[in-house]
């Protein structure tokens, strides 16, 4: 009997992002607020059929195979759950690529969740992450969502209070951003000492629930590459402020920017002039979203 679950696979932004220096293993080592929004991808499972798995997506140039991080969780799960079963996974794209949204991430932890909950749950939210860890360091996050500090590489996850009612307006300039030029690009060991933001400071705001406080504290130490391959990040970072955001940042390693707003009238008002001015700040997609509570209970997560 065929089993189909539909689960949606939330995009995140970065509350901050500071690298501390980089790892004898060539990772860096990061501190960051992440942040779940509705912003999503669309998936559809469905159990049954000749072993195997087998990807459909609405983006005939993301890849279809072992390199599509979707396969990848799906694989992994079978795998732990000593499964041999036949699975179809059909994607909706809606989250840009190679933006600082975690699209393919969020992808991968939506199949974990809907497998996990297709199969009666035989791993706990914890397992969950930790089978996820070694597919890629956004993942485990992407599983509980919610507010989160991340440290390590990304997999270190603190529960956070909520973020503080808002609004959320995502741009996507017409380029993308490999992650791989930008920390290739930052050498971590010469970064200035007034480009970290304080992510001490940004952490305990949250925690207040007074985003008013943001104003002029919001950083991400990763746009400094990215500003000098594109200045257009610099650029909508200042349309968005000039339209009234508390705050405004590159997410991730980009190139999608991001304001936070206090009201969706703000929100919606700003949409429209971006739209104006889509063709000068070289904007390829706008999105208005929300901060989306945690996906999974804190009890059952493997994180403090």
């Amino acid at each position: 009997m065929k089993r189909i679950m539909d689960e949606k696979a939330y995009a995140k932004i970065n509350l901050g992002l500071d690298v501390l220096r980089k790892r004898e293993d060539g990772y860096h080592q990061l501190k960051t607020g992440m942040q779940t929004v509705s912003l999503a991808d669309e998936l559809t499972i469905e159990v049954g059929g000749e072993p195997g798995i087998r990807i459909f997506c609405n983006r005939p140039e993301l890849p279809a195979d072992r390199r599509n991080l979707a396969y990848q969780a799906a694989e992994t799960f079978l795998s732990c759950a000593e499964l041999n079963i036949g699975l179809q996974i059909r994607i909706r794209k809606h989250i840009p690529a190679a933006a600082g949204l975690a699209g393919g991430s969020a992808d991968a932890a939506a199949v974990f969740r809907a497998l996990n909950t297709l199969f009666d749950r035989p791993f706990s939210g914890g397992e969950l992450q930790n089978m996820a860890r070694p597919l890629g360091a956004d993942i485990p996050f992407c599983i509980c969502g919610g507010t989160c500090l991340a440290e390590g590489i990304g997999e270190q996850l603190t529960i956070l209070p909520e973020l503080a009612p808002c609004r959320i307006v995502i741009a996507k300039p017409v380029f993308d951003l490999s992650t791989a030029f930008i920390y290739g690009n930052l050498h971590a060991d010469r970064i200035p000492e007034d480009a970290h933001p304080d992510m001490d400071r940004i952490v305990n705001v949250i925690c207040e629930g007074n985003l008013e406080r943001l104003r002029g504290i919001l950083g991400n130490v990763l746009e400094r590459p990215a500003r000098e391959a594109y200045p257009q990040i610099e650029a909508c970072k200042q349309a968005f402020l000039l339209r009234g955001a508390i705050a405004s940042s590159m997410s991730g390693s980009g190139s999608a920017v991001f304001g936070v707003f206090a009201e969706e009238e703000q929100a919606l008002c700003c949409i429209d002039s971006l739209e104006q001015d889509r063709q000068r700040l070289g904007l390829s997609e706008i999105f208005l979203t929300r901060p989306v509570s945690r996906l999974l209970e804190s009890e059952t997560m493997g994180i403090t």
